[in-house]
């Protein structure tokens, strides 16, 4: 009998507590994959540099811009694709938008549906990354840049699981972050997209702080495929409906 990894099963964070969290993040593959790269792009930025000198002004600055464009690019992949419509009305982006969101907000405590896939999570990386570090420290700058979003994106996988956690974070942002998330999950999912930041949700007007101020969402949980909607477009539906 082959014995299951903790991934291959249902997990629940609200049954977790932080030590669980830890090891569950540090031995899913995604997260060994994306640590491995990014040693392996520290490591290909100072094979390259001495073929393709730069300032260290410029180098140094690569890392700077991705780190401040991160937050920008979470808010919007998480707002105007993760909760677009577009994914789930294609048969071929279907069973995509599924696993990589849909079933979150089915289940947001589901640790197995939570974690993104590297088969997903890489392209965007990639997309968010190397026209930075390429334009601001040329060829040099693109394994820096990379690596600071994969550095990003490990850390927004851990802000994300703790969120869901059972148990509040010690830290006072967190826990406000926390707060913030728990409420686009369980209130009204048009609003509170940051997972490391609410200064996007602050910029772009998406923030909200309490039930009160914003009108509970019926859609919370289905992201509007619903109804008509089920209807049309019925392929994420008919994967949902599978048995096991």
């Amino acid at each position: 009998m082959v014995t299951k990894q903790w991934y291959q099963e249902k997990y629940h964070l609200d049954r977790m507590v932080f030590r669980d969290l830890m090891w569950a993040y540090v031995t899913y593959p995604s997260i060994q994959i994306y640590f491995a790269l990014l040693v392996c792009s520290i490591g290909l930025a100072f094979v390259i540099y001495p073929y393709a000198p730069v300032s260290e002004f410029r180098l140094i600055g690569s890392v700077v811009v991705t780190l401040l464009a991160y937050p920008f690019v979470e808010y919007t992949v998480h707002r105007f694709i993760l909760h677009g419509r577009y994914l789930y009305r294609s048969p071929w982006t279907a069973a995509l938008w599924k696993r990589i969101h849909y079933d979150h907000h089915q289940d947001p405590n589901d640790l197995s549906v939570l974690f993104g896939s590297a088969t997903t999570t890489l392209p965007t990386i990639v997309v968010a990354t190397f026209p930075i570090g390429l334009s601001l420290a040329g060829v040099a700058g693109v394994p820096l840049s990379f690596a600071a979003g994969l550095a990003c994106f490990m850390v927004y996988e851990l802000c994300h699981c703790m969120q869901h956690l059972r148990v509040n974070p010690k830290s006072k942002f967190l826990r406000r972050i926390k707060h913030h998330h728990v409420l686009h999950h369980f209130h009204n999912e048009r609003g509170n997209f940051g997972i490391t930041s609410l200064i996007c949700d602050r910029i772009f007007g998406s923030l909200y702080s309490s039930g009160e101020k914003v009108l509970a969402s019926e859609t919370v949980s289905n992201l509007g495929y619903q109804n008509e909607e089920r209807l049309q477009y019925p392929w994420v539906a008919e994967l949902s409906d599978q048995k096991p």
